[in-house]
């Protein structure tokens, strides 16, 4: 006699019919309206509005920006990571909440006090631009708000996985005779790779559509600070909603791109922990 496993929540199907309702309305409607809005368009004149020299400079900071900022989150995030969850001292409950502070901070505050910090008067710029770096209205502020972020997606993303870690395993492999960086590379790398993939896709993917705290802090000079989001609501604001809606769909297949890259090589990735 089979036995029905109890479930708390209703059946299969009112369940998955309101998953894709939600889903739908949230996600997948919008994104429609959006791919049917850009049908409007010809192919040549989608074209001439997505390859547009000012368009293309604003691929180039914003996809360029991302990348650097998703990998140094990547390194560093991870070191961030192992820190909090293999060491105790003082003060790292607190630094772990600071960890989410990006997410709590709206982004335009956070774009206002980096680009107070980084000004040639400010606290940190005063000493950082006669040295010559300048983190305010250059490309260099644009990956430094995008680092900012950015952050809490890798961090948050490892802390999980490196709590489940088994330490025994590490312990093995030096009783045999494995040392640190071996024991790193051989057991813990392949342990971390996919999750440490996923937190630099999901810190690419947010950095991407960024707007708010790179605003203050880029100075949005054409050619030069400006990014595909921000020139997205000037052609807004000069009602051209042809050339703004071409912009967001290249946005919007990279980052489908993206997303499905990552998980492609999560599960390639995967199949070393096994």
């Amino acid at each position: 006699m089979s036995r029905t496993k109890f479930n708390v929540l209703p059946g299969f199907g009112i369940t998955f019919g309101f998953t894709l309702f939600y889903l739908s309305a949230i996600v997948l409607i919008p994104f429609a309206g959006l791919v049917l809005r850009s049908f409007e368009l010809t192919w040549s004149d989608f074209w001439a509005l997505a390859t547009s020299e000012r368009a293309v400079a604003s691929y180039r900071l914003t996809f360029g920006a991302s990348l650097a900022a998703a990998l140094m989150n990547a390194v560093f995030g991870t070191l961030l990571a192992w820190v909090l969850v293999r060491y105790q001292f003082p003060g790292r409950r607190f630094i772990d909440a600071m960890v989410d502070f990006p997410f709590a901070l709206p982004t335009a505050v956070a774009g206002l006090t980096l680009s107070s910090l980084f000004a040639g008067n400010g606290w940190l710029g005063q000493f950082l631009v006669p040295l010559g770096i300048e983190g305010a209205f250059t490309p260099l502020g644009v990956v430094i708000a995008l680092t900012f972020v950015g952050l809490p997606f890798v961090v948050r993303t490892l802390q999980p996985v490196l709590q489940n870690l088994d330490r025994e395993v590490e312990e093995a492999a030096a009783t045999l005779g494995a040392g640190r960086w071996r024991t790193f590379v051989a057991v813990v790398a392949p342990t971390l790779l996919p999750s440490v993939l996923t937190g630099f896709a999901l810190a690419f993917a947010r950095a991407i559509g960024e707007y708010g705290s790179i605003v203050f802090i880029s100075g949005n000079v054409p050619f030069k600070t400006e990014i595909t989001p921000y020139l997205i609501v000037m052609r807004l604001e000069e009602y051209d909603y042809a050339g703004a809606i071409a912009l967001a769909v290249v946005l919007m297949v990279f980052s489908f791109s993206l997303i499905g890259a990552i998980n492609v090589l999560e599960q390639w990735t995967s199949r070393f922990e096994r």
